[in-house]
Parts: C-alpha cells; structure tokens; sequence
C-alpha cells in the first residue's frame, strides 16, 4: 500500500528549514530525520510520530492516537496518528512539534 503523500507534503512543507533535516524512504513510507534521528514520518495514512518512552502513555490520550505497530509488537515510543487526529493545520503542528522536541535530545548519528 503506497502512503499519503499529500500528508507528506505537509510535512514536508512545515519543517523546510529545520536545520539537519533529511528524508528518507523507508518501511513503505517516508520518514523525516533531524541529524540522522528520525522524529516523523507517514506510513499509510497515517502520520508517525516519534514521541519518546517519557510522553509516549500521554501521546496515547490524544485524539485519534494509538500504538504505532507494524510486526505485531507495538514500537514504545512512537504513535500513529489517524488521518482525522491531523487533518487540521494546528494538529499537525502540535504533533511535529513533539517530534522535534524529541528527537533534538538525542545525540547526533
């Protein structure tokens, strides 16, 4: 199944100009990394978000939030995002945030 490449676009378009950003293809997606740590992405219609094992039982509370999942174990740390918890701009936006909030405490790869 091929991944919501408008919501990509989004994405893509809020973060140009984060500096050490790159994009990379990956898991029937594309995710999107911050010196080499990936904060985001989108796998099938959803967005994937890199929360951290600190706010990732808080990320769950959200809206339309849930495990993000693709062997049948659950990745701690991570959540999908259905389409209807990004649809707006500010959504989307809270969510990167975190993301980039994240992964901008880990060292660089």
């Amino acid at each position: 199944m091929a991944y919501d490449e408008l919501l990509a676009v989004r994405i893509r378009a809020a973060l140009t100009g984060e500096p050490g950003l790159k994009e990379k293809k990956m898991f029937g997606g594309v995710g999107f990394l911050i010196n080499g740590n990936m904060a985001c992405g989108v796998h099938k219609d959803d967005l994937i978000v890199r929360v951290g094992p600190a706010q990732y039982a808080a990320a769950l509370t959200r809206p339309h939030a849930h495990p993000f999942d693709m062997t049948g174990k659950p990745m701690t740390g991570w959540v999908s995002v259905a389409p209807a918890g990004c649809a707006a701009e500010a959504d989307l936006q809270a969510w990167l945030r975190q993301g980039l909030g994240f992964v901008s405490t880990l060292p660089p790869k």
